[in-house]
């Protein structure tokens, strides 16, 4: 497989256009913990185009009851975006805050090291700092927000690769 460019800017937009709405092709999450990784992985999916429909641990989503884990579960997201190995789908690393661009994510942990939230990042400003990163996000419907109005403990950046196609 090859890794191939992830159209940033497509998740960006996508992010905006759906920030404060649903998109009706998607279930909505919200009563069921949360829609916030849902709404992270809808705005990957719109830079990367490819999903990976392995059972268990693939990334994918064709309905509330034919998903994987980690289209809407916090740390099967984490763990399918930084997995080893080359398979179908966008492809991330857990670095530093300098690292961030547009299109990225972000997960936060509010209390007790659990990370229970994932934002987009939609613009990153100079010096790069958490104030100067804008993200948009579901559950707390958000677009714009300055990473640092959070109320976290701790933040782990992830930045997306590329795609395998």
């Amino acid at each position: 497989m090859t890794l191939r460019p992830y159209d940033r800017q497509a998740a960006v937009d996508y992010a905006h256009r759906w920030a404060y709405h649903r998109n009706p092709d998607y279930y909505n999450f919200d009563e069921l913990g949360g829609d916030c990784t849902n709404f992270a992985s809808q705005c990957l999916y719109a830079g990367s185009g490819v999903m990976d429909y392995a059972p268990t641990f693939g990334w994918y989503y064709n309905g509330p009851n034919s998903r994987a884990p980690a289209w809407t579960g916090v740390p099967f997201f984490y763990n399918y975006l930084t997995r080893k190995g080359e398979r179908p789908g966008p492809a991330g690393e857990e670095t530093g805050i300098a690292h961030m661009c547009p299109g990225d994510v972000v997960q936060l942990s509010f209390s007790n090291g659990v990370f229970a939230h994932t934002p987009v990042i939609v613009a990153v400003g100079s010096p790069l700092r958490p104030e100067n990163i804008l993200v948009a996000a579901h559950s707390e419907d958000t677009d714009y927000r300055p990473l640092s109005s959070y109320p976290v403990r701790e933040v782990r950046f992830l930045h997306i690769l590329g795609v395998y196609r």
